[in-house]
Parts: structure tokens; sequence; C-alpha cells
């Protein structure tokens, strides 16, 4: 074996212990996978067959025939022959229902509902396709001996039965350890909504009847098979292990189970309180009644769901002081948003002669009044794709293209300009300035507060287009920036003088959209 190959044998080796944390290769899992489970079935199995050799000939009372050794010949031959095809029938079975996982494995990514019931049901049908061999290997074997006598037939029956009963379910946990690493491959992006194999509870019940409930039967049937063949001598004996038999089952299936519940019965409660949480239920508390680690497991699911709601608080009280944009960075991304340069289009909406409006009315009543205004705004920004970038006095600015850019930001706040005109009546008049070109986006602040917003003589520029609605009339202006960046086929925009800006060296062309001249 080279140095490589058995690099490759620990990975797989850690793989299996801990799952997900040593790095190896689907390939590689796909391989070793194979081996082990290949491995697993071919031991289980050679197991159970020198398991029932011994308790042909050394537990279970035989019935006395003629030629017995001989029928013990025939026996071995029979049993060497059928564990030879067995084993390979279950191999074979039990590894091609596993090739659909070859691809998914090798091409490292997400695995699809298909491939993920494949992978958490594989343990279940490899127990039904050896419970399927070890039954037929009853039938056979209890027809080969019913022909010497139908007591060894059926006694012979039974024990095959028994034994392949306990090795099935010795591969069914075997093979589950040995796939949890595709396993947590296949879990990676999300569990199935309904659970596709046994709960804990049946793995619990399980782990009990391998251990204790198919050796108890076995010495429970015995004790029948004695009584009614043996002699008065034994018959108390006899009764003694059925009934001490009987109890161990009834007990022990009873404690099991109860044992099994209370193990499960705080995961349900946790799962069913995740399924709360993924439909958008943060106020669900699950009880912690449990002084195990099932007791910290209900106790730390409070505390995540404690600290799911502090997280959305803070983000709905972020997103009433800052546009939803802003807020949703800040939650997921923190305070250091680095300045960037970014194109966009920029619009400025003012209230006009605000100053007379304001005088003679209660401060309450302007306030209430500008607050219906910015609240038949502000939706339409925001269903533009647009960001309120800040309120200044009785204007608004607003931003598209910037934090989450938009190719088509000069339609959109087009597009919104228009809404707005459409939308806004009655006490006030607005005029919105729109202007096109590069800004620097960033946290602009210091000693602790920060404020998102977009720098440059755009925005200076659009506030200026803006002011000269007042001159044209035009509840809407856009400056020749913003009018070369449309993409939509706009109705014909009217061009205006040109204007010499303050602060601009040469004059600025504007143009106003027709739906919104004189106030239209």
């Amino acid at each position: 074996m080279t140095g490589r190959s058995v690099g490759v044998f620990r990975q797989a080796l850690a793989e299996f212990a801990r799952p997900g944390a040593s790095g190896v290769t689907g390939a590689s899992l796909w391989r070793a996978g194979q081996v082990a489970i290949a491995l697993a079935i071919v031991v289980t199995n050679m197991v159970g067959a020198v398991v029932v050799v011994v308790m042909g000939t050394l537990v279970i009372p035989m019935p006395t025939i003629r030629n017995f050794a001989h029928v013990r010949a025939v026996d071995t031959l029979a049993a060497a022959a059928y564990v030879i095809v067995a084993v390979v029938i279950g191999v074979l079975v039990g590894i091609r229902g596993l090739f659909r996982l070859r691809d998914w494995l090798v091409a490292e990514r997400p695995a699809t509902e298909t491939e993920v019931r494949i992978v958490l049901r594989a343990p279940v049908r490899l127990f039904v396709v050896q419970m399927v061999l070890w039954a037929a290997a009853a039938v056979v074997f209890g027809v080969l001996n019913w022909h010497y006598s139908s007591t060894l037939g059926l006694r012979v029956a039974v024990a095959v039965l028994l034994t392949g009963l306990s090795t099935a379910a010795c591969a069914y946990l075997l093979t589950e350890r040995l796939l949890r690493p595709a396993a947590a491959r296949a879990l990676a992006t999300g569990a199935p909504d309904r659970l596709a194999v046994p709960g804990v509870a049946a793995r619990a019940v399980l782990a009990w009847a391998l251990g204790t409930g198919v050796p108890v039967t076995g010495l429970v049937l015995i004790g029948v098979a004695e009584l009614t063949t043996a002699s008065g001598a034994h018959t108390k004996l006899a009764i003694a292990v059925i009934v001490l038999g009987a109890i161990s089952l009834t007990v022990g299936l009873l404690a099991a189970g109860v044992a099994a519940r209370a193990t499960a019965d705080p995961v349900d409660a946790v799962r069913r309180g995740l399924r709360r949480v993924q439909e958008g239920d943060l106020g669900v508390a699950v009880p912690v009644y449990d002084g195990t680690q099932l007791g910290q497991l209900q106790l730390g699911f409070n505390r995540m769901v404690e600290g799911l709601a502090e997280r959305e608080r803070i983000r709905e009280a972020l997103g009433i002081y800052l546009d939803p944009d802003i807020a949703e960075r800040v939650v997921n991304e923190g305070t250091r948003l680095e300045g960037e340069e970014v194109e966009v289009t920029v619009m400025f909406v003012d209230v006009r002669n605000f100053t007379t409006f304001a005088e003679g009315r209660p401060a309450q009543q302007v306030v209430a009044t500008l607050n219906r205004l910015f609240s038949a705004i502000v939706p339409i920004v925001h269903r533009e794709g647009g960001r309120v970038d800040k309120f200044v006095g009785d204007g608004l600015l607003a931003v598209f293209g910037a934090p989450r850019k938009l190719a088509d930001h000069a339609d959109r706040a087009l597009a919104a300009a228009v809404a707005i005109a459409d939308a806004v009546h009655g006490e006030l008049e607005i005029g919105i300035g729109l202007n096109s070109g590069r800004v620097v986006a960033g946290n602009v602040g210091g000693s602790g507060r920060l404020e998102f917003s977009v720098i440059g003589d755009v925005v200076n520029t659009a506030a200026r287009v803006e002011g000269v609605t007042r001159s044209t009339g035009d509840v809407i202006l856009l400056a020749e920036a913003t009018k070369e960046l449309l993409r939509q086929p706009w109705p014909a925009l009217i061009e205006r003088d040109e204007f010499s800006l303050k602060g601009k060296a040469t004059p600025v062309a504007l143009y106003a959209h027709p739906a919104s001249v004189d106030g239209g």
C-alpha cells in the first residue's frame, strides 16, 4: 500500500469516526464506503452462521434420531454453500442499491431529495435484504431437517430465524454508523420534513431486541420445546424457564419502550419547535424537564430562539430608522461597510412653499402632514428598488443603485418619480429632481455615530435640478445624464432651456416628463 493510499485510508477512518471533520473527497468516501459496507455484510453473516452452528451443536437440545452424525454433516455442507451464496447476494444487492449515490459523491454537489432518501433508507433496505435471506435459510434448513424429524426441522428453523434477526439488526446498526459521513453530506442543505428512517424510539427498541429480546425469546422457545417432550423431572425446569423468559421479555420491552420515549419526547419537542421557528414563529419555547444532555438541548434551543427573536427586534428597530437594505447589511455584515464608487441615480424631492404652509399651523399638524407625504413616497421608492438616503427637513433624498446595485437605476428612478407625482395630491405641492453619475457610497461619521450615504457632485446637482422646477413649473425634471441612461421606451421628454446651476461651470440640459408638465 502506497503512502498516498495509507493517507486516504486514515482520512476515511477519521471520517467514519467524526463525519464531516476529515475533509476526505467524495470519491474516496465512495470507495471506502463500498469496502466498509461489504465487510460489514460479510462479517455479520459469517458470525451469524457460526452462531447457528454453535447453537445447534451445543445449546439447543435436539431430538434423538438415527444417523445424527450424517444429518450434522449434511447440514454443515448445506450451511457452507448457503452462506457463500447468501453473502454474495447480500453484498451485491446491498452495494448495488447505493450505486445511485456514486455520481453525487464524486461530483461534490448538493444532494437531491431522492439521493437524501437513498442515503437515509439504506440501512433499512439492507435490514430487509438480510431478513429475506435468513428467512429463506430458515425455510431451507427447516425443510431439509424435517425429512429426518419434524421436531428437528422446527427447532433448526427457529434457531436460524432468531439468529437471522439478530444478524440483520446488527447489520442495520453497523451500516447506519458507516453511512453517517454520506448522511452528513446529504443533510448539509437541510433535513427532510418527514422522518425517512426509524426514529429514536425505534432504534432503542431494536437495540434491546438485538441484545435481549432475541436471546430470551430463544430461551423461552427452548423451554416450550422441552415442556412438550421432556420427562416429569424436567417439567418444572421448563416451566420456570418459560415464565422467567416471558417476564423478562414483557418487562424488558416495557422498560426499553419507556426509556426510548423518554429520549424521543424531548427530541420531538425540539423538532416541533424548529418547525414553528422555520414558519416564522419566534415566540415558541419548549419545556425543559430533562436533567441529562437532552435537557441541555432543550435549554439551548430556547436560548437560540431568544437570540433569534432579539435579532429580529433589532432588525425591526433598525428598519424604522434606517432603510431596509442598510438595516439588513448592518445586521448581517456589521458596521464596517467600506466605501466604493458606484453609478447611481439620485432623486431629490422637496415641498414647494413649505415655509408659507407651516406658518400659522400647529407643529403637530405640520409634522403629521409631512409624515402623510413621506408615507406615500417611501413605499414607491422601495417598490422600485430605491433607498431613502435621508430626510432633509421637508425634503427627501433617495438613491437608486446603492448599496444594492441596479443596472436600470435610471429607469427605476424615473418610474418612481412619475408614481410619486401621481400619488401626491392635496395640501402640498412637490418638485422632483433626478440626476445620474458616479458617487462614493459608504459609511460617513465618527465617534460611534455612522450613516450610510452617497457623496459626490451628482447628489448636489440633483438638489439643484429640483430647485429649477420652481422656475419651470414642472413636477419632474431630470438631468441629461439621467436621460442618456434610460433603457425603457418613455414618452418623449420635453427639453427645457439649459440652466446654469450653482456650483456647475457649464449649463446643464434638463428635461421634463410630459405627465408632470405644469403639475399635470
